[in-house]
């Protein structure tokens, strides 16, 4: 793998630290400035909608210059982003830092993404895509505890100002170690917009939506499900995202590496699976370790459908795959406000902490039907084809003199 993938990861990294950190500093925040607590959580719907608008826009602003600079200007946006979070006088200064950071989030892993296949040969696409996706993964076993315990520990605008070195380190490689690749000749917005009326684009993006978001029904609400159900200590929640974040970072490499040779039956298996954990999750989540290894499970399974689904985008918006690449990144972000939504409404109705993994089991079901769907009409439209070339007429051989 090339080593400009690296730096792609260590962008990775600090955008997985700085969107993830917050849900532990959050009681942190909400004293310093004096809010309260649902308040302070516009801080993170604040920014997965920012990641939700920022996909498209940026990705649009940037279709006139080249990726790799547009790679740089996104991580500059990322650490001013941060860097007014951690010098915020007010809340309403904080909200707005965090917004700004976000509009970075998607059009990152978007272009990135472009970036990383372009890199490698065909057959190695998912795999370097994958190895980009590393540096989120890791960055919910490293940098989100981590982070959580430096604000906690030491305050937590330290925490937002070492999120915006990570963003200089990531800079500088991408300025050092990605090549200066030109922007595609005759690529033009309305080439990208284009993509969007393949309905094998949307339905991956569908995919995405549900598939993931029933990762993030059950996630979002981990810590009263782990205390009030299992009977975990309220420490214990970090480590238990530790084991989320190690089961994803497991994830992403084997669904890199297996979407390379089967990317349909990938994301088959992995959905699949996923939906059948998300329902037993109801069951184990009254048992200690039962519970944590299904966590692991989750975030393996859910991110082993990442790659697939993102390289399932590239390869059906062939030829213009920036936006719609990058608005998959906030189709992601798009399940997860979702999925945490509909978690919350099952919650309030009195069903009970574990019922968001009924909700996630749902979401994952649906995904892989959309998949099975998917491929339907694929190999449908493959034998249409096949039928039409071999009805077409013998083109008359040229008259002989």
């Amino acid at each position: 793998m090339p080593l400009a993938l690296l730096a792609l990861a260590i962008g990775a990294f600090g955008i997985g630290t700085t969107e993830f950190v917050i849900m532990g500093l959050l009681p942190q925040v909400a004293g310093d400035f004096g809010v309260s607590i649902p308040t302070a959580g516009l801080l993170v719907t604040g920014y997965a909608l920012g990641v939700v608008i920022g996909a498209p826009l940026m990705t649009v602003l940037g279709t006139k210059i080249s990726r790799k600079r547009m790679l740089m200007m996104l991580m500059g946006l990322f650490i001013a982003g941060n860097l007014l979070s951690a010098v915020a006088p007010v809340f309403a200064v904080m909200l707005i830092g965090r917004v700004v950071a976000s509009l970075a989030h998607g059009a990152f892993f978007g272009i990135g993404s472009v970036v990383a296949a372009e890199l490698v040969a065909p057959q190695k696409k998912a795999g370097a895509i994958a190895m980009m996706f590393t540096g989120l993964t890791v960055a919910n076993v490293v940098g989100v505890p981590l982070g959580t315990l430096i604000g906690q520990q030491i305050g937590w605008r330290v925490t937002f100002g070492i999120v915006a070195v990570l963003g200089v380190i990531g800079l500088a490689g991408i300025a050092k170690l990605v090549p200066e690749v030109p922007k595609p000749e005759g690529v033009h917005l309305r080439h990208e917009l284009a993509a969007f009326k393949n309905a094998q684009v949307l339905l991956a993006m569908a995919m995405t939506v549900l598939g993931f978001g029933g990762v993030f029904a059950a996630i979002t609400y981990i810590a009263p499900m782990m205390t009030h159900v299992a009977g975990f200590a309220d420490g214990s929640v970090t480590w238990l995202l530790v084991l989320f974040g190690l089961g994803m970072v497991g994830g992403n490499l084997i669904g890199g590496k297996f979407a390379d040779r089967a990317l349909m039956p990938m994301l088959y298996v992995s959905l699949g699976a996923l939906a059948v954990v998300l329902a037993l999750f109801t069951l184990t989540a009254h048992n200690k370790i039962a519970a944590a290894v299904t966590i692991a499970l989750i975030g393996a399974l859910g991110f082993a459908t990442v790659p697939p689904l993102q390289k399932r985008v590239l390869d059906q918006a062939h030829g213009a795959p920036t936006l719609a690449s990058a608005v998959n990144i906030g189709a992601f972000n798009l399940g997860n406000a979702l999925s945490a939504w509909l978690g919350g409404m099952v919650i309030a109705a009195g069903f009970g902490y574990t019922a968001p993994n009924w909700v996630g089991a749902v979401l994952a079901a649906a995904a892989l039907l959309l998949a099975v769907l998917s491929a339907a009409l694929e190999r449908r439209a493959t034998r249409t084809g096949a039928a039409l070339a071999s009805e077409a007429p013998a083109m008359p051989e040229p008259a002989r003199h």
